[in-house]
């Protein structure tokens, strides 16, 4: 069975709701991989680089470090959860009944298909594993509600909820979904389905689903 990948925001750090994400992602009667937000850790590559003076290129690697540290920071919050640098340990962590949480640096830094660019953030990344997983379901968890008003990938990142570059990464086969704090108080564990709202690739489509 592929495994659902989620991104868990970096914008739940701190928040109650992050702690319910990960109890509830621990309980998954599936396989998943969890995709760490940047974060605090992030926030704070974005707020040294102008006063530092780094190059686009040297924030882009410390911001995907950014969400190694997070990652390390979810990993430790729940027993399910072990830390992942490869697809080889991904698979070594799931075989043996875990959730790997995805560190993505070794992976990531200096692939040639993914752009230096704060375009891109672990949305994009986490469609970029999706796709390497040849998983048919992403789901990205945020701390907001706003991404209901939205019916497509596009609209989503053109209101910012996600990043730019996210219905580029976003592989043809895999179906995207959000979820955030409402939903978030409606589930109960363990989870045994992808929660949250489905976004599409074009708007005729949700038409025709509704129907």
């Amino acid at each position: 069975m592929k495994p659902l990948v989620v991104k868990l925001g970096g914008s739940t750090a701190g928040h109650a709701e992050m702690q319910r994400w990960i109890d509830l992602l621990a309980s998954a009667t599936f396989p998943l991989v969890i995709v760490p937000g940047g974060g605090p850790f992030a926030d704070q590559v974005r707020i040294s680089q102008k006063p530092l003076a780094y190059s686009g290129d040297a924030a882009h690697a410390m911001a995907i470090l950014a969400m190694d540290q997070f990652g390390i920071a979810i990993a430790e919050r729940h027993p399910r959860l072990q830390v992942a640098r490869s697809l080889a340990q991904i698979d070594e962590v799931l075989d043996a009944g875990s959730i790997p949480v995805w560190l993505p640096s070794s992976m990531a830094l200096g692939a040639p298909d993914i752009p230096c660019s704060w375009d891109l953030t672990s949305d994009s990344l986490s469609a970029w594993l999706a796709r390497l997983l040849a998983a048919d379901d992403l789901l990205l968890v945020k701390q907001t509600d706003e991404y209901v008003h939205y019916a497509t990938v596009r609209e989503l990142a053109d209101a910012g909820i996600a990043d730019r570059m996210l219905p580029d990464m976003l592989d043809e086969a895999t179906n995207l979904h959000v979820a955030g704090p409402h939903v978030l108080e409606k589930l109960l564990l363990p989870l045994d389905s992808v929660p949250g709202r489905r976004m599409f690739r074009h708007r005729h489509v949700e038409a025709m689903g509704a129907q």
